[in-house]
């Protein structure tokens, strides 16, 4: 069973910085992209990062182009987001996603999703 476990989320105040983790289990993950999808209450799903499996390249979203940086340990299957500049507008649940059906990693189409982690930015 594909397991993804997201950690690291909280309560910070602007300006501050996160950094979310997400372990992988039930396989080896070297050899799949990875990314980090967020939603927020009231809002559609919306794409954060990507990274493929060797760690480049790399893809943002529009809102958090210079401010996040995905990265992956793969001898430790994981995956990080380093989130920086926090905003009130990154609160949201974040979700860590693996094996991409699409192309288009943007897209939410993505074969296993973990079950999330609070991000909470205060202003």
């Amino acid at each position: 069973q594909v397991q993804l476990v997201e950690s690291g989320g909280g309560l910070v105040q602007a300006g501050g910085s996160l950094r979310l983790s997400c372990a992988a289990s039930g396989r080896t993950y070297s050899s799949y992209a990875m990314g980090w999808f967020r939603q927020a209450p009231g809002k559609e799903r919306e794409f954060v990062a990507a990274i493929s499996w060797n760690g480049s390249p790399t893809y943002y979203g529009d809102s958090v182009k210079g401010r996040f940086t995905i990265s992956r340990d793969n001898a430790k299957n994981t995956v990080y987001l380093q989130m920086n500049r926090l905003k009130p507008d990154d609160t949201a649940v974040y979700y860590c996603v693996s094996d991409p059906r699409s192309s288009s990693w943007s897209s939410p189409y993505y074969d296993y999703w973990g079950q999330g982690t609070q991000v909470t930015v205060s202003s």
